[in-house]
């Protein structure tokens, strides 16, 4: 095991690290189990996270926050901002949405009012994010991401543009960027979409390994 005088991974010791997001994030936080009990990490990519982090750095505790909620667009975070994120004084905050801003665009069609546009959609991530760093946060950025391979596909055409939105608010910010989606590209080139997802949103337990992998990597974590 590295000792402790070598680690240079990105987070800090005893720091709080709040993740927010949709429904991916969410991964069933806090809802009952068999035995009447919640998990507050969810059962998705924060939970192992959580996991890899205490086994491989368990001289460097960090302390991780689930705050996603299914079915969020970043109109919803920004609502809940204050309460969810800024109130719990986190040293780092990790914002992965844009999935559903692009889904209700092709699941309803119809119901405009629940779109969110591009243009919205930079405006008010630029603002948390602005806000995030007034709060003395460092603030990790995680690209949206669709599992389908053909990127001429229509939903994942406009999740790269969504994609390329969080990038370059990274840079201006100067932010930590996970590349989601490109976590998902290098399993994708060797297998069918479906078998890590049947709707190509919501990951199996593979698919959410994923997601942890391209999270600590832009960490500098050890493996």
């Amino acid at each position: 095991m590295r000792s402790e005088s070598n680690n240079t991974m990105r987070l800090t010791k005893n720091s709080k690290l709040v993740m927010i997001g949709d429904s991916i994030t969410d991964a069933g936080r806090a809802q009952p189990d068999g035995e009447g009990l919640g998990d507050a990490l969810g059962h998705g990519y924060v939970a192992l996270v959580d996991a890899l982090l205490g086994a491989t750095y368990p001289y460097h505790p960090i302390r991780i926050i689930n705050k996603g909620t299914g079915g969020n667009t970043v109109r919803d975070l920004k609502r809940r901002w204050q309460a969810d994120v800024i109130d719990l004084k986190p040293d780092f905050v990790s914002i992965m949405i844009g999935i559903n801003d692009v889904w209700r665009q092709f699941d309803s069609p119809k119901q405009v009012d629940s779109h969110v546009y591009i243009e919205e959609y930079e405006a008010t991530l630029n603002d948390l994010i602005a806000r995030t760093k007034s709060a003395g946060a460092t603030v990790i950025l995680m690209t949206p991401f669709y599992i389908e391979s053909n990127r001429d596909d229509a939903m994942r055409a406009q999740m790269d543009r969504y994609g390329e939105v969080v990038k370059r608010l990274a840079l201006t910010h100067d932010s930590i960027l996970v590349d989601t989606q490109a976590g998902f590209d290098s399993i994708l080139s060797h297998i069918y979409s479906a078998t890590l997802c049947w709707d190509r949103v919501h990951p199996s337990k593979t698919g959410h390994m994923a997601i942890a992998r391209a999270f600590l990597n832009a960490l500098d974590f050890e493996w």
